[in-house]
């Protein structure tokens, strides 16, 4: 019996810039390193491995919810997404949860890669992460 390859994805965290203290989260916090720790566990059980990288360029300019979504980017290669912010990926969700959206975002590419819009079609969420869209 031959054992099926792991899907490889990368979560990147990029470098950013709070503009107002309203809109900010701590990427580096206990947290979200809880949350990360947590969901690569899960994910390895359902054949995806995710790996975690932090970038100091783009520095993401945060001024409102959507420019948070887009401190986090997802790579899957082997579907065809290279670089995607959070923002792209689902949108702005209604509850306004940075770990919640991610952890969606991160499903998506995973499991519904093909319902992910193409990364040039516009996106009014995503303006100023550098991700192509």
């Amino acid at each position: 019996m031959a054992c099926k390859k792991m899907k490889q994805m990368v979560i990147t965290v990029c470098n950013r810039k709070y503009l107002r203290n309203d809109w900010n989260y701590d990427f580096e916090g206990h947290d979200f390193g809880v949350f990360l720790k947590e969901i690569t566990s899960e994910m390895k059980r359902l054949g995806v491995q995710l790996t975690v990288s932090r970038v100091q360029e783009p520095v993401i300019s945060i001024n409102s919810y959507a420019d948070l979504l887009n401190v986090v980017k997802i790579s899957s290669p082997q579907d065809g997404h290279s670089n995607q912010c959070v923002g792209h990926i689902i949108g702005k969700s209604p509850g306004l949860d940075i770990v919640e959206d991610v952890s969606t975002a991160i499903r998506r590419v995973a499991f519904a890669p093909e319902t992910i819009a193409p990364s040039s079609e516009f996106r009014k969420v995503c303006h100023n992460c550098g991700c192509g869209c």
